[in-house]
């Protein structure tokens, strides 16, 4: 007997337990002998971090297709696991340590530090995936896997070496996301630009040997100090004249040419720009195409460093800032100064650090090499985009990629497989440019010393030679004593590397590794092959890769989306997957994006405490409408709470009613009109929810699939079923039963993949009568009900439905009291029409709450009428309610959302208006016109029908 309430607390976890006990969730389950496969990755979470309602659409998007898929026979794997996340864990327990008065990260040392990572990660980094097993996800948690795992280093190393080996991976100087506070690059993703109240200086500079002067501005004085040009727009004829001339650096002296570069805008302040190639973006790529020397000002910690003026050495860049301003002030450089509003990167995690553009050395990627068959993949529709408009992002980024700085300068993370020794004077590169110690790149240490031992014996061979060479005994003869010292001594240290390990040990030698470690997105972009045991060829990776969908967020299309199709097709040949959704963002109520600063996230975990994660499910199904963000209003997480309710309190009336299973029960031996019809219902939502589902329509699936269990399931087929089911009519009895637990079975399979834990314990409950159900709901098949839809039974019903829903409508429209039973006349009707009557007058009179039905010849006066197909229903509703009356109320009504509308219009109508106001006020304006629009248009067809 099904309790009189459903409780998710109580059903929920015990569900869950049930389906891992029963390894339902494994690759393969409830799959058919030879099925199709179907594969999908997790986008693996932060292992730092907490289930966001980002998280929990993103996942149940997911899971709704692999129940879907799984319940179709396929062989599915959902494979989850999570991200190391570099910077956000080494950022943590490096707080923990902090806080508990530990020594600190450098004062323990790399291995000791790393130990502490891994004991956190033992203990709280299982958080994530235990929060979404409580919104129901059914991932093989069997192939859990973890970037860091061994099997994922050993593809990560591999990867780079490839890389490397092929020219594509290559370490340079070059200008990145600096991050002062924890002394990395980091990526543009974790910089997060905040409008903030600033200003613009504007710096005049002297023309060397003129009394012309040139301006410029910045919102960075303190970088003038590492100016190295003044760029002007080579039509700009204002200073056609000074191209090729100086400028007199204030403060420092420098002498910088001014150069002609399309960069420079002449519709921009002065138009001309200071460039200073160290410490800006833009600046930087000016710099290259003209050959110009960058100066860097600051030190790793962002204090200027010893290029500058002595007064600024090791000072703070905003103090530095202010003693700059000041000075150029007091020497009549600074012109003026301009409050504006103005973007500043800032570290994305805390929002407190401002990240600095900075010169550094650095191993970076050639993406441009790899973009190439990535590019033409989308475009030739081998990987496609859900919605189709998000391949424009995709094309945007691919054909402008930039080179990819893939090292961090962190403890956690993917160490750089690369070792260094001394770059030797006989090294050819030597002389050209190759400044620093020479590094081998290898898949291990020993390799890396077999590498080192080539390369010296090598560089011994061409030292030696030049030591018997005609040339160097001359040159050797004209030195002198020191020039000979200096010269035995380097030819001493290089002999010695004939046998360059022969003083070590083998735990010794003399090679160091490269302390930084790879981009977490490095890792990340193999993660679709990686998982599945790459670079091994194994039984998972020929079955389930490449995988089919995709399932992600705009923001990550290039971080993440765009790597994995570059690494798949160079490492694997093919695509990591066919389709990429790209799931909106969930917004308020009011359209605003979440933030803790606003005060209105909406925490997932709360909602399915309070609502159960059904109704959560639910509720983000049924928004997640593609290319459209979510406004997301606990009123909806409630209302579906209420759609949970409504299903459990259906089965609980068929419970009580006797409808149970039969035994061998054919739906296409019923003799009833109502159950015929209830019948090709079912069969028409299984086929538009199926379709909805394929076509990654999820809104329009959860909708239907609401439309029919709430709106025709309960609403019409039980309230019509219920005189038959305590009728006189023991075969009709029989079948309607037979048929409503027929139905329900049906639907608890079409809500599964939406709301699985109110279905899986429905399934068990009405499985205990009847015949024995032979597997979980969870892995039962999937409904298919073609065929079984029928015409004739479909008119008549459709026809009731319709007659008593425009009686409704009317009753309604024109305040006729609930409980009043009014008279029902019929003009022109029919035979058929006829027959539909007598046979469905029980069923009309009952739920129209009609007196009578008559047939007449003419309309009644004071009637509101309703026409369906050739017949004219009348209601006379004189003497029921004060006709005059209601037609002032209904005049009166239209004018009052008439002037409502006019006011919209006039605020929309107004530029001012439109031009200040939040797009979300715009949008709720015009939300509002429609609204009241639809309003106007029902009340003047109700006042047409008392006309």
């Amino acid at each position: 007997m099904l309790e009189k309430t459903y409780e998710p607390a109580a059903v929920e976890q015990r569900i869950y337990e049930a389906w891992v006990a029963t390894e339902a969730f494994k690759a393969g389950a409830g799959a058919k002998p030879g099925a199709e496969t179907f594969s999908i990755v997790i986008p693996p979470p932060n292992v730092t971090g907490s289930l966001h309602i980002g998280h929990a659409l993103n996942n149940t998007i997911q899971d709704i297709m692999i129940r879907f898929e799984r319940m179709r026979g396929k062989d599915v794997l959902w494979q989850p696991g999570t991200d190391h996340a570099g910077i956000a864990t080494q950022m943590i327990v490096e707080r923990q340590l902090m806080e508990r008065q530990q020594p600190g990260r450098r004062e323990m040392g790399r291995e000791k530090f790393l130990e502490r990572v891994w004991e956190w990660k033992a203990e709280s980094g299982g958080t994530i995936l235990n929060q979404l097993k409580r919104l129901g996800a059914s991932a093989d948690w069997s192939r859990e896997r973890f970037t860091m795992d061994a099997g994922l280093s050993e593809a990560v190393q591999k990867v780079f070496v490839a890389l490397f080996e092929k020219g594509l991976i290559y370490r340079a100087k070059r200008l990145v996301n600096w991050h002062p506070g924890l002394e990395t690059a980091i990526s543009d993703l974790e910089v997060e630009n905040i409008e903030t109240n600033g200003k613009m200086w504007h710096l005049r500079y002297p023309i060397e040997g003129s009394t012309e002067t040139i301006t410029v501005a910045t919102t960075r004085p303190e970088t003038m100090l590492g100016d190295v040009a003044v760029a002007v727009n080579p039509e700009d004829e204002r200073y056609k004249h000074l191209v090729g001339k100086h400028v007199i650096l204030p403060l420092v002296g420098r002498r910088i040419p001014i150069i002609a570069d399309e960069y420079a805008d002449p519709e921009l302040g002065s138009g001309a720009v200071k460039i200073t190639p160290a410490h800006d973006f833009n600046d930087f790529e000016v710099g290259q195409r003209h050959g110009l020397k960058p100066i860097n000002i600051f030190t790793s910690t962002a204090t200027l460093n010893n290029t500058v003026p002595v007064a600024y050495r090791g000072l703070d860049r905003f103090v530095a800032r202010d003693k700059i301003v000041a000075e150029l002030e007091a020497s009549g450089v600074l012109v003026w100064i301009d409050e504006k509003k103005i973007m500043v990167p800032y570290d994305e995690k805390t929002k407190l650090v401002v990240i600095e553009p900075f010169l550094t050395d650095q191993w970076f990627v050639n993406a441009e090499v790899l973009a190439q068959p990535a590019l033409a993949s989308v475009r030739e529709g081998r990987t496609r985009f859900v919605p189709k408009s998000y391949e424009n992002t995709y094309y945007a980024w691919m054909e402008n990629i930039k080179p990819w700085c893939i090292s961090r300068q962190l403890w956690w993370g993917h160490q750089i497989p690369a070792w260094y020794g001394p770059r030797l004077n006989t090294d050819p590169d030597f002389n050209n440019g190759a400044a620093g110690p020479k590094f081998f790149v290898a898949g291990s240490e020993a390799e890396a010393v077999k590498q080192a031992q080539a390369y010296y014996g090598r560089q011994i061979e061409v030292f030696t030679a030049g030591l018997n060479s005609v040339d160097y005994i001359k040159a050797y003869n004209g030195f002198d004593t020191t020039q000979r010292d200096r010269l035995n001594a380097e030819t001493w240290a290089v002999r010695k590397q004939k046998d360059p390990f022969a003083e070590y040990s083998d735990s010794k030698v003399p090679l160091h590794r490269d302390e930084d470690v790879l981009d977490t997105w490095f890792s990340s972009a193999l993660w679709p092959f990686s998982t599945m045991g790459w670079p091994h060829e194994t039984p998972e990776l020929a079955k389930y890769y490449p995988t089919d969908v995709l399932v992600t967020g705009f923001d990550i299309i290039f971080f993440w989306v765009a790597r994995m199709m570059m690494m798949g097709l160079e490492f694997t040949g093919t695509e990591p997957f066919h389709t990429v959704y790209m799931h909106a963002l969930v917004r308020d109520e009011k359209g605003q994006k979440m933030s803790k600063t606003k005060g209105n996230v909406i925490d997932p975990l709360k909602l399915i405490d309070e609502y159960g994660a059904d109704a959560t499910r639910f509720t983000l199904a049924a928004m997640a409408a593609q290319g459209r963000d979510m406004r997301l209003a606990i009123s909806r997480v409630e209302g579906y709470r209420n759609f949970v309710t409504k299903l459990w309190n259906a089965a609980r009336f068929l419970e009580m009613n006797g409808c149970g299973r039969v035994e061998g029960f054919d739906p296409k031996l019923n003799t009833l009109a109502l159950n015929r019809w209830i019948v090709g219902a079912t069969a028409r939502a299984v086929a538009s929810v199926t379709k909805a589902i394929e076509d990654y329509k999820f809104n329009e699936a959860a909708n239907a699939a609401y439309d029919f269990v709430w709106g025709t399931f309960c609403d019409w087929y039980v309230e019509l079923a219920k005189p038959v089911m305590t009728g006189e009519n023991a075969a009709e009895k029989a079948e309607t039963q037979a048929t409503a637990a027929f139905v329900l079975d049906q639907i608890l399979k079409l809500l599964h993949p939406f709301m699985p834990f109110v279905t899986e314990e429905l399934w068990a409950e009405t499985g205990k009568t009847g015949p024995a159900r032979d597997r979980l709901l969870v892995i039962s098949e999937w409904p298919d009900l073609a065929g079984l839809e029928d015409a004739e039974a479909d008119a008549e019903l459709d026809w009731l439905l319709s007659l008593v829903t425009g009686i409704r409508s009317v009753r309604q429209e024109m305040n006729v009291p609930a409980g009043a039973k009014i008279r029902l006349v019929v003009v022109g009707a029919g035979a058929e029409t006829g027959t539909r009557l007598e046979a469905q007058l029980a069923a009309l009179t009952r739920l129209a709450r009609l007196e009578t039905v008559d047939y007449v010849d003419d309309v009644p006066p004071d009637s509101a009428q309703l026409v369906l197909g050739e017949a004219t229903f009348a209601l006379p509703l004189a003497g029921v309610i004060d006709l005059a009356a209601e037609r002032a109320r209904l005049t009166k009504d239209i004018a009052k959302i008439d002037d409502e509308v006019d006011k919209i219009d006039k605020k929309l109508g107004n530029e001012q208006f439109v031009s200040k106001a939040k797009p979300e006020v715009i949008e709720e304006q015009r939300a509002r016109r429609a609204e009241a629009l639809d309003r106007r248009a029902r009340l003047a067809e109700a006042l047409a029908r008392l006309s």
